[in-house]
């Protein structure tokens, strides 16, 4: 029974927790990327400044981030499920007492704090399971899954601006906040998989009793496992840390453009129906480019990191050229460019990650990459709109999140660089051993001659 479930699946009911990831990150990460619709309304209503008001978003997302690492130790005390539900609960909650709306500082601590950490406990043991439940077929699993925030977005952006229109943004709120509580479903139908504990144990040098059935599984999966769950070690891998140092200027710049897009059409006249478009015209192109690219990407023609450097440079032009737009017609084709290669840079950035670190240190890497990135999330939108204040003009938003991804693309060089010079030299040193076959001595080809 373990010779068996040692391995992932590989498909099966991995599906069925593919498709369960795929929508928490359509309740979880689309709810955040079309909140922009909200950012007007939250500033005109507290009569706060751009910079002041992107705080909400700021909050959203470093809790995200730093609730991470606690996410993944609580999915190995208990199970991915549980934490899933738990995340349901949280940003459910958020939701549901941020449609108060008291004042700024209570919108922080809802839709900023409780949302945050109700989408960290969702999406950080979704994307985990599907990584393991996948192997050869990950990196198209991982497009698949994360492929949901993008078709519930395009969904989301106008009936987001619907909600807002008929039940202004607190009413919207509180409805969102039920619909999110669907992510405790979606946690019900991630059956935990026996080979994540064999795998962990097997790292870790501690030993699960084999189970028989579904009743061993399950005390393979309640079964108490020592081992570490925030890998600190990580730190000091210099492949590693140029990938935390990459995913902190992407995220100061990934979530600036979704947040300030709405902003900038209003500032262009454009009529909020054809505004509330643009995040489904986002949305639509993003979900295409997440399903290419993970398709691309499985059948290993180029090296995921070289795909990844392309894309992030491909969505720094994007990001160059979006506020050069005057009209609908302009922004909603740049929207779309920027959209698309924003998703094939998702669709494979965790399967860059799975590569750097492996899949025995995945689960601790994923966390503290989450932990690290966190910093970039948590500075970028406040920044970006501190400089909006500054400039007066959103356009400006954009420049700061293009160039930020242009140093961000510099990293993943490096980081490429080295991995070929460590290649290179490991190849160096096992010559020598490849040398040193049993060749006859000079002494035995003497005796076998003589023979003859």
């Amino acid at each position: 029974m373990q010779a068996k479930d040692s391995n992932p699946p590989d498909g099966g009911y991995g599906w069925v927790v593919v498709v369960s990831a795929f929508m928490v990150m359509g309740l979880t990460v689309a709810v955040l990327k079309t909140f922009g619709l909200f950012f007007v309304e939250i500033q005109q209503h507290f009569d706060e400044l751009a910079s002041t008001t992107s705080w909400i978003t700021s909050v959203t997302i470093a809790v995200f981030h730093l609730g991470a690492p606690v996410a993944s130790s609580l999915c190995v005390q208990y199970t991915h499920r549980t934490v899933v539900i738990t995340g349901g609960l949280l940003a459910f909650s958020g939701m549901a007492l941020g449609f108060f709306g008291l004042n700024m500082v209570w919108m922080y601590a809802t839709t900023g704090f409780l949302q945050g950490l109700g989408i960290s406990f969702s999406w950080t043991p979704a994307i985990s399971i599907v990584s393991h439940y996948f192997s050869k077929k990950r990196a198209l699993a991982n497009a698949i899954a994360s492929a949901g925030e993008c078709a519930f977005a395009f969904v989301f952006g106008p009936f987001f601006q619907w909600l807002i229109s008929q039940y202004g943004w607190k009413g919207a709120l509180l409805i969102i906040g039920g619909i999110q509580l669907n992510i405790c479903v979606c946690g019900v139908l991630m059956r935990p998989l026996a080979s994540s504990c064999l795998l962990e144990t097997s790292h870790y040098g501690t030993e699960t009793p084999p189970g028989n059935g579904a009743s061993g599984r399950d005390k393979e999966d309640k079964s108490p496992i020592m081992h570490k769950t925030l890998n600190w070690m990580l730190v000091k891998r210099p492949e590693f840390v140029l990938y935390a140092i990459f995913g902190i200027l992407a995220a100061m710049s990934f979530f600036v453009p979704p947040l300030f897009l709405v902003p900038l059409s209003y500032s262009l006249g454009i009529d909020e129906s054809w505004t509330a478009s643009l995040l489904s015209i986002l949305a639509m192109v993003d979900f295409g480019g997440r399903l290419l690219c993970g398709w691309y990407a499985n059948l290993h023609v180029t090296k995921t990191i070289h795909l990844l450097a392309m894309t992030i440079t491909l969505i720094s032009t994007s990001l160059m050229l979006l506020p050069l737009a005057n009209n609908y017609l302009s922004l909603a084709i740049f929207t779309g460019f920027y959209g698309f290669f924003f998703g094939t840079t998702v669709a494979i950035h965790i399967t860059v990650l799975a590569d750097v670190v492996g899949m025995p240190e995945f689960d601790s890497a994923l966390g503290l990459f989450m932990l690290i990135r966190s910093t970039g999330g948590f500075v970028g939108p406040p920044l970006a709109g501190l400089i909006v204040d500054m400039a007066g003009d959103y356009r400006a938003s954009f420049y700061v999140a293009g160039a930020t991804l242009v140093l961000s693309a510099g990293f993943l060089i490096i980081l490429d660089l080295l991995q070929q010079r460590k290649k290179r030299g490991s190849k160096i040193r096992t010559k020598p051993e490849k040398s040193t076959l049993p060749y006859p001595s000079l002494h035995t080809l003497k005796h076998q001659t003589r023979r003859y």
